[in-house]
C-alpha cells in the first residue's frame, strides 16, 4: 500500500531562519518534508504577495484527491513553521470548566500552534511526578505536540524545591511558579544551579506583591478611573532586577515572563549585553493595548502583569525589533463569564490568546512596520522551539511536517472562539490573518470551513 503523500503547492513559504520568503511547493510523507521545490523566478527581497488580491477565490482553494495524494492549493497563502506557544494555561487538572487538554488543543490549532508548552498552577499544580505523567499523557491523545512545565516549589509555596531532577527525567520541559512570584532569593539561585545541570529554562512571574495594592490594574490612569490603588511598574521591574542578577551569576537559561515595563525590557537589554542567558517574553495584549483597554473592556482587559501606558508598548515593540524580546507568548488564561462578570478587584486577571495571536502578530507589529513576516514567525516559533528544545520551528526538508497555512490579509471578526471561554478584549473586532491549516507531523489538524455567505 503506497503511503499518502500531502502536497501544497503555489504557496509562499516563509523561512525565518534564512529570512526570507519565497514561492514554492511542499511534499508531505510520513510526517516530514520530505522536498522543496522552489519556483523559479521567485525574489527573496520582495514580498511575493504585494499584489495579492485581500480574497482567495474559494473554488480554486478547495482540494483535490488524486489517488494516494492530497493536494492544496496555497496560491495566495503563507506557509509558515506551526507555531508554538511556550506560555499557556489550559486549566487541567482541577478547573475543567474554563478549559481542559482537549478543548485548548482544539483552540491552539485553530490560531495555527502545533507546539504548547502548559504552565503548572493547576490543582494539584504539577510539583510531582503523577500530575505530569496525567498531563503529558492527555496531551498525546491530542492532535498538536503538548509539553509542561513543572513547579520550582512544592505546593507553589515558596519555600522548598521540588524534584527537579525526578520531574526533568519524566518528561518537565522546563520550570516555572507562574502566577505566583518566588520572593526568597537564595532559593530562586539555587533552582537557577539546578536547572542549568539539567539543561532545562526557569521562567518567572515578576510583581512583587509588597508594592501591590490591587492586581491587574495599571497604578496610573487605570486605577484612578476605579478608584483604587492598582498595580505599579515598580512591582516588577524590582524582581527583575533582582533575577537578571541571579541570571548572570549561574548562567541559567531564564525567561522573563510577559513582560509589561519600558524599564524592565531596558533592564533585560542590558543583561543580554553583559552575557546573561536570558529571554524575555512578549504578550500580543501587551504589544497591542495599554491601560486605556482597562478603562473601556473592564474585567476583559485585566491581567498579571496589567497593561501600561503607551511608552510601555511600544518599548516592547522595541524589543521585538532588536531582539531583546525573543519570545511571543499568549499566556492564555481561560476564566468563565460568571468570573469575568465579576467587580474589577474580584474578577481573575488573564485573557485568552490562542486564536488571536497570530492576526494581532500581523495586524501590530508586521502591517506597521515594525517586523517582517520572517522576524515574526521566529518569535511566534522558531525561538520558543530552540528555547525548549521542541522539534519544529523551520521549513526544511526532512524537518518536521508541522505548519499554519494563513492568508495575510483576509480579514476576520472575532466572536466564536475553539476555546471553552471567551473572556477575550478583541471580541467584534476585524483583524487580519484568516487560518486556513494547520498541520501537525503530517496531518491536518485544523482546515478553515468552506462557506460563502
Amino acid at each position: 500500500m503506497k503511503e499518502f503523500l500531502l502536497y501544497i503547492k503555489n504557496g509562499t513559504i516563509i523561512d525565518p531562519i534564512g529570512n526570507r520568503l519565497y514561492k514554492g511547493d511542499l511534499q508531505i510523507e510520513n510526517g516530514r518534508i520530505s522536498r522543496i521545490i522552489r519556483k523559479e523566478g521567485t525574489s527573496f527581497g520582495k514580498d511575493p504577495l504585494a499584489d495579492a488580491g485581500a480574497k482567495i477565490d474559494l473554488t480554486a482553494r478547495k482540494e483535490e484527491s488524486i489517488s494516494n495524494v492530497k493536494v492544496i492549493e496555497g496560491e495566495g497563502l503563507m506557509i509558515a513553521p506551526g507555531l508554538a506557544d511556550t506560555h499557556v494555561h489550559f486549566r487541567d487538572p482541577g478547573f475543567l470548566y474554563k478549559e481542559d487538554i482537549y478543548t485548548g488543543a482544539r483552540a491552539a490549532a485553530k490560531g495555527g500552534f502545533t507546539q504548547i508548552v502548559l504552565m503548572a498552577n493547576t490543582k494539584p499544580c504539577v510539583d510531582n511526578e503523577n500530575t505530569l505523567s496525567y498531563v503529558l499523557a492527555k496531551g498525546k491523545e491530542t492532535n498538536i505536540h503538548i509539553a509542561s512545565c513543572a513547579n520550582v516549589t512544592k505546593g507553589m509555596a515558596g519555600k522548598e524545591l521540588t524534584d527537579m531532577e525526578r520531574l526533568s527525567e519524566c518528561g518537565a520541559a522546563g520550570f516555572t511558579d507562574d502566577g505566583i512570584p518566588l520572593l526568597h532569593k537564595e532559593l530562586v539561585r539555587e533552582a537557577m544551579e539546578r536547572v542549568k545541570k539539567l539543561h532545562r529554562p526557569i521562567s518567572f512571574h515578576e510583581e512583587n506583591p509588597a508594592l501591590i495594592f490591587n492586581n491587574g490594574i495599571n497604578k496610573g490612569k487605570a486605577s484612578e478611573f476605579y478608584h483604587i490603588g492598582g498595580s505599579p511598574r515598580e512591582a516588577e521591574i524590582d524582581l527583575v532586577k533582582r533575577d537578571l542578577e541571579l541570571a548572570l551569576l549561574t548562567g541559567a537559561d531564564v525567561v522573563i515572563q510577559h513582560i509589561s515595563t519600558k524599564e524592565a525590557v531596558e533592564l533585560v537589554r542590558r543583561a543580554k549585553e553583559a552575557g546573561a542567558w536570558v529571554h524575555a517574553e512578549a504578550t500580543p495584549h501587551h504589544f497591542t493595548l495599554t491601560e486605556e483597554a482597562a478603562i473601556q473592556k473592564g474585567t476583559l482587559a485585566k491581567m498579571n502583569p496589567p497593561l501600561r501606558g503607551e511608552e510601555d508598548r511600544l518599548a516592547i515593540i522595541e524589543g521585538l525589533k532588536d531582539g531583546t524580546i525573543d519570545l511571543i507568548a499568549t499566556d492564555h488564561a481561560p476564566h468563565s463569564k460568571e468570573e469575568k462578570e465579576k467587580p474589577i478587584t474580584e474578577a481573575p486577571s488573564g485573557i485568552i490568546g490562542l486564536e488571536t495571536a497570530l492576526s494581532l502578530g500581523i495586524r501590530e507589529l508586521v502591517e506597521k512596520g515594525y517586523l517582517t513576516y520572517p522576524e515574526l514567525i521566529k518569535a511566534m516559533s522558531t525561538a520558543p522551539c530552540l528555547l525548549y528544545g521542541l522539534e519544529g520551528g523551520r521549513i526544511e526538508e526532512g524537518a518536521a511536517a508541522d505548519l499554519v497555512l494563513f492568508h495575510p490579509k483576509e480579514r476576520w471578526t472575532v466572536s466564536e472562539f475553539a476555546s471553552k471561554s471567551a473572556n477575550s478584549p478583541f471580541v467584534g473586532e476585524s483583524l487580519p490573518g484568516v487560518v486556513y491549516y494547520t498541520i501537525c507531523g503530517g496531518k491536518i489538524v485544523y482546515e478553515k470551513e468552506y462557506c460563502e455567505k
